[in-house]
């Protein structure tokens, strides 16, 4: 249980959040972890909204504690194969706990359910994850991903929302954002880092999150909008590499305000693919 502490509160990315692994237990019955995230203004959008890249991050770690405590160390290495986020509401300059629980335990994967809220009560997230163990095996060699045409115009929008808190700790760089298109790069740097891999799995979905709401900002523009993400799915390939990455987001529905954001995560060296999504963003007039 120490080592799971240790990856929750010592991985550097985890420990600038400010993750505290409150509590553990493994029952024959139940497997359930719980996570304490205080309110820093780093982790927040204006207005100290908490990033949604956060909630993310509590599902990830939620579900990993969870999977590593059923499975036992020997099953490792792990990575999120999946996870769906519904982003129920705001958690407004206060902190969040994560209650993660063992939904099915199988040979190399487990099946977790967390919920987020504010330490009143307030539901702000649920999340479902499916963990995968390699119980010793390397990873599969990620294929190639695409990458987009190259351009690089930030729009209007791009150098302010690199500036905002949560972006900004992450050294998150928009490079393009115009015509529903998207492209941000993330560094791999200590703020980023796993304890045990390259860049942490949630700010591999914090990247997802973010590059699927700039290409929905792309498509509209800027204005006097009210945003939030409703749901994100998201599927991590592979433990992310020790180099920077590269996301690319591109709008592919627009329903009035709802927009479907598809969006892959490459490392910026190979253009090796290690994660993609679907984010679903809202942008009201």
């Amino acid at each position: 249980m120490e080592a799971i502490r240790d990856w929750v509160e010592a991985s550097p990315y985890t420990r600038l959040l400010g993750t505290k692994l409150e509590s553990i237990e493994t029952t024959e019955s139940e497997t359930t972890a719980r996570i304490l995230l205080p309110f820093r203004e780093q982790n927040s959008n204006p207005g100290n909204a908490l990033h949604g890249g956060c909630a993310a991050t509590l599902a990830a770690v939620g579900g990993q504690c969870v999977a590593r405590a059923a499975m036992g160390a020997d099953a490792g290495p792990w990575h999120t194969a999946s996870v769906q986020v519904n982003y129920l509401a705001a958690a407004i300059g206060e902190a969040v706990v994560a209650d993660a629980r063992l939904l099915r335990r199988g040979k190399d994967m487990c099946f977790v359910e967390t919920e987020i809220r504010t330490e009143e009560g307030k539901s702000i997230a649920h999340a479902t994850a499916m963990v995968r163990a390699r119980h010793g095996a390397d990873a599969l060699e990620p294929q190639r991903a695409e990458g987009d045409a190259g351009d690089t115009d930030p729009g209007p929008m791009g150098p302010h929302v690199s500036k905002m808190p949560y972006m900004s700790e992450r050294e998150m760089e928009i490079e393009h954002m115009s015509d529903s298109q998207s492209r941000i790069v993330l560094p791999y740097t200590p703020a980023n880092a796993d304890l045990e891999h390259g860049v942490h799995e949630g700010a591999v979905l914090a990247l997802l999150d973010s590059t699927g709401a700039m290409a929905s900002w792309a498509e509209t523009g800027p204005g006097p909008y009210k945003a939030s993400t409703p749901s994100l799915q998201a599927q991590v390939l592979c433990p992310a590499p020790k180099q920077d990455l590269v996301a690319y987001g591109q709008v592919v529905q627009r329903d009035d305000a709802i927009f479907w954001a598809d969006a892959t995560v490459v490392g910026a060296l190979d253009g090796r693919l290690v994660a993609r999504g679907t984010v679903i963003y809202r942008i009201v007039t």
